[in-house]
């Protein structure tokens, strides 16, 4: 997938309700999942425990929702390059719903709307829609409004 050029923060203005990918397909493994239990402290055994979790409710271990989340950074710059800028600046998020579960081994991608843009404290600012999508599944995994703040380069 190539990101959609913009070639400054000011041409986001023109592309309010403008889609946004697909991105590439990230496979989910075991070894993600296991790392981000590691780097967390977050090692339910739904997540981690792969014996165990065949007989729970998913079949098999799934990916915690935060490691989800986490993936937006992944998909994110392959749906829009915004250029001309010195910094870019995740302010954080609204919105956040984890639809379906992740099982390990899972393939997803991102797809992406520009809901809203404006100026705000000497940057413009972007909210962006992300969607993450199992490969497979009618259900997404995860779905957020991000919200982006794109600095211009110094003058």
């Amino acid at each position: 997938m190539t990101a959609l050029i913009f070639p400054a923060p000011d041409a986001l203005f023109d592309a309010i309700g403008t889609d946004l990918g697909p991105s590439d397909w990230l496979t989910v493994t075991q070894e993600m999942i296991d790392l981000f239990a590691r780097a967390t402290g977050d090692d339910q055994w739904i997540h981690v425990d792969v014996e165990r979790a065949r007989q729970g409710p998913f079949g098999t271990t799934i990916a915690h929702g935060y490691l989800t989340l986490s993936l937006v950074n992944n998909v994110l710059p392959q749906m829009i390059d915004v250029q001309g800028i010195s910094m870019g600046v995740n302010v954080g998020g609204d919105r956040l719903r984890f639809i379906a579960p992740v099982p390990a081994g899972s393939r997803l991608r991102g797809r992406g709307e520009i809901l809203t843009v404006e100026k705000i404290k000497g940057a413009v600012q972007a909210v962006i829609r992300v969607t993450l999508e199992i490969e497979g599944s009618e259900r997404p995994a995860c779905v957020i409004e991000t919200i982006n703040r794109y600095f211009g380069e110094p003058d």
